[in-house]
C-alpha cells in the first residue's frame, strides 16, 4: 500500500452572507424554511431580465483573497457556464472562467489556484413514495445566492490534511464575517479531486462531490484511495468520473462521466459589465488590508508569543473567540506586575478545565494570583472557584471567611 501516492486537490464552495443575492435584490436567507418565497424574475431566469452585480459579494471574495495573500485581479468578468439541470432556471450559471477575482495564494500550507465568484443553484428534493415512484421538488430560494468557489492546487497527500485545510478555510471565512460556512446547512460544500499512482505521474482523477462534513471529507478520500489501489492492483483502470458520497453506507457511488471545461461552453456574459478592480477605491489593496481582522494563524502566533500557553489551549481560543476574549481579559488583569506572567498557563487551565459558569475576569485573576503565591492549595482553589461561580464576591474575602487560606508558616502549622 505504501508504494502508492495519493494526490488531492480541493474545490470548496461557500455561500456568502450578504443581505441580497448575487445579481438581484431578493433576500439571501439560508434559514428560510418556506419554499420559493425569496425569489424574483431575475433569479428565476425570466426572459428579458437583467442581472446587477452585488458589490458586497465581490468585496467579500477580494477580502478573502487578501487574507490568503493571493493576487487580486485588475480586470475581471463574469461568464455563462452552460449546462442543463432542473435547479438551473436559466439553463446556465453565471460564474467566472478565464478572469477570476483572485489567483494564487496559500492557506494552511496548501497552495491555491484561484478564488472566484458565481451564483448558487436552486435546491432539489426527491420525496420517496411507497411504490418506489415519486416526484422531484425544486426550491428556488437559494437560486442566485452569492457563492464563492476556491480551488487548490493538487498538493494535498493525506485525507487528514485535506480536512485540516477545509477547517482552516471555514475559520478564516468566519473571522472575516463573509460566510457562516455551516456545513450542516450546506453553506459550505467540499469537492475532492482524487488520484492515486505508483509512479511520479498523477493517476486518473476522480471527483467526489458535495461532501458536507469534515469527517465525510476524510472518509470519502480514504475510501477512494482504497478503491483506486484495489483497481490498480487488479490491473484495471480508474474511470474519470464524478462520484457522490453515501453518508450511511460510507461509500462513494458513480454519478456521471466527469466533464471538461469545454463541455460547459463558457463565454462572457453579455448582460454584465467588465470590472476594473483598480478603478474602484473601496477595492484598493490598502482598503482591503485595513478591513482585515486578526486572522486565525496570526492569533495563534500572538497567543504563543505573549502568553506561552499550550497549543491545544490556543486552538480552543482561536476556534471559540468569545472564550479567547475572556482569557485575554483575565490575562490583562494578571499583567499588573511582571512576576504574574507565569500564571497565564494556570489561568488557562482553570478556564478550560474547571470553570462551569461565569466568573468576572478580575475575580478569576485574583484567584489565580492567590494560587500562584501559595495562599491556596490546588484543592482550595477549585473549591473557591465553585463558590465564586455560584455566589460571586471577592475571592480573597471569601477564602478568609471559609478557611480556605493555606498556612505556610511552619510555627503556625506546628501549633
Amino acid at each position: 500500500m505504501s508504494e502508492y501516492k495519493l494526490t488531492v486537490g480541493l474545490e470548496v464552495h461557500a455561500e456568502l452572507s450578504t443581505k441580497t443575492k448575487m445579481f438581484c435584490n431578493s433576500k439571501n436567507d439560508p434559514d428560510e424554511e418556506r419554499p420559493n418565497v425569496n425569489i424574483c424574475p431575475v433569479c428565476m431566469g425570466y426572459p428579458g431580465t437583467l442581472p446587477v452585480v452585488n458589490s458586497e459579494a465581490v468585496r467579500s471574495v477580494l477580502r478573502l483573497g487578501t487574507a490568503v495573500r493571493g493576487t487580486i485581479a485588475d480586470y475581471t468578468e463574469f461568464d455563462r457556464k452552460n449546462y442543463f439541470y432542473p435547479d438551473i432556471p436559466k439553463g446556465y450559471q453565471i460564474s467566472q472562467y478565464k478572469h477570476p477575482l483572485v489567483t494564487g495564494g496559500e492557506l494552511a500550507g496548501v497552495t491555491l489556484t484561484r478564488v472566484h465568484l458565481e451564483e448558487d443553484t436552486a435546491s432539489s428534493s426527491h420525496p420517496s413514495h411507497e411504490n418506489g415512484e415519486g416526484e422531484s421538488l425544486v426550491n428556488f430560494n437559494r437560486a442566485g445566492a452569492p457563492l464563492m468557489e476556491l480551488v487548490t492546487e493538487p498538493v494535498i497527500h493525506t485525507a487528514e490534511d485535506a480536512s485540516r485545510f477545509a477547517k482552516e478555510l471555514q475559520l478564516v471565512m468566519q473571522y472575516l464575517d463573509i460566510s457562516h460556512a455551516n456545513m450542516e446547512k450546506g453553506e459550505m460544500r467540499v469537492e475532492a479531486n482524487i488520484s492515486v499512482s505508483n509512479t511520479d505521474a498523477l493517476g486518473q482523477k476522480v471527483e467526489v462531490k458535495n461532501l458536507n462534513s469534515f469527517k465525510a471529507v476524510e472518509k470519502a478520500i480514504a475510501y477512494e484511495t482504497k478503491r483506486h489501489i484495489e483497481l490498480l492492483e487488479k490491473g484495471e483502470s480508474v474511470a474519470q468520473e464524478t462520484r457522490g458520497w453515501d453518508e450511511n453506507k460510507e461509500v462513494t457511488f458513480s454519478q456521471r462521466a466527469k466533464e471538461d471545461s469545454h463541455d460547459y461552453r463558457y463565454f462572457p456574459d453579455p448582460d454584465l459589465p467588465k470590472l476594473f478592480i483598480s478603478e474602484i477605491p473601496e477595492f484598493s489593496n490598502d482598503a482591503l488590508k485595513e478591513s482585515l481582522p486578526e486572522l486565525p494563524q496570526a492569533k495563534r502566533e500572538r497567543f504563543s508569543r505573549d502568553y506561552g500557553v499550550k497549543d491545544a489551549d490556543i486552538e480552543v481560543y482561536v476556534r471559540n473567540p468569545e472564550v479567547g476574549e475572556y482569557f485575554e481579559a483575565v490575562a490583562k488583569e494578571l499583567r499588573s506586575n511582571l512576576k504574574d506572567h507565569n500564571l497565564f498557563a494556570l489561568a488557562s487551565n482553570y478556564i478550560l478545565t474547571d470553570m462551569k459558569g461565569k466568573v468576572r475576569a478580575e475575580s478569576l485573576a485574583e484567584l489565580v494570583r492567590m494560587a500562584g503565591e501559595g495562599s491556596l492549595s490546588s484543592r482550595g482553589a477549585k473549591d473557591l472557584l465553585k463558590i465564586i461561580e455560584t455566589e460571586g464576591g471577592d475571592p480573597r474575602t471569601i477564602a478568609d471567611a471559609r478557611g480556605l487560606i493555606q498556612k505556610n508558616d511552619e510555627g503556625e502549622i506546628k501549633k
